[in-house]
């Protein structure tokens, strides 16, 4: 779906038009269920995250704003802060302390940002040129969280690294990610 298309999309869905829901809805549904299934890797759970995020979209249109990106990463950011959301209410439930802290959670970058279909959009620009300005061992557990989706648990365990160690390090290199993407930006 093209950009331009979509912000027309989500400017009618913010006036409360059913139709370009449906057509958002259409248009976006595959690949933001990829983004709730990489997450929550279960399809029933997946489809229920993805129910809620799509709710919320319908009733946050209004608060999309055109200069922080595109309508997929805005949307895509609301599906994988649901997810979130979910996992950690479900690891309270079972009673583990899993690893997904609020203050590691990424705001301005995700791999839902680079769209496959447009890369040479800004912001793919920007964040490939971002990326590659972090040391190994950010990009590294950036990538084991982020794009595969793993918890701070599972990549400690997949890098036999401390847990400290793994937050730390994501936590500094979304700092310096952060910190080069507001530059390359603005």
């Amino acid at each position: 779906m093209e950009i331009e298309h979509q912000r027309r999309l989500i400017r009618a869905v913010a006036r409360g038009e059913r139709q370009a829901f449906e057509e958002l809805y259409e248009g976006s549904g595959s690949r933001l269920y990829g983004v709730a299934m990489q997450l929550m890797r279960t399809p029933e759970r997946a489809e229920e995250a993805l129910q809620e995020a799509y709710v919320k979209i319908w009733h946050n249109a209004g608060e999309y704003h055109e200069g922080r990106g595109s309508v997929m990463t805005w949307m895509s950011s609301i599906v994988r802060y649901r997810c979130i959301d979910m996992l950690r209410a479900i690891s309270r439930k079972e009673g583990r302390q899993d690893s997904i802290d609020q203050d590691d959670t990424l705001e301005l970058v995700a791999p839902e940002l680079v769209s496959p279909l447009n890369p040479e959009a800004p912001d793919t620009a920007a964040l490939t040129h971002c990326m590659g300005t972090l040391n190994q061992n950010d990009l590294q557990f950036i990538h084991l969280a982020y794009y595969q989706g793993l918890t701070h648990a599972e990549i400690q365990a997949h890098t036999d690294t401390p847990l400290g160690t793994v937050k730390s390090w994501i936590r500094r290199g979304l700092q310096r990610l952060k910190g080069c993407l507001n530059n390359e930006l603005s």
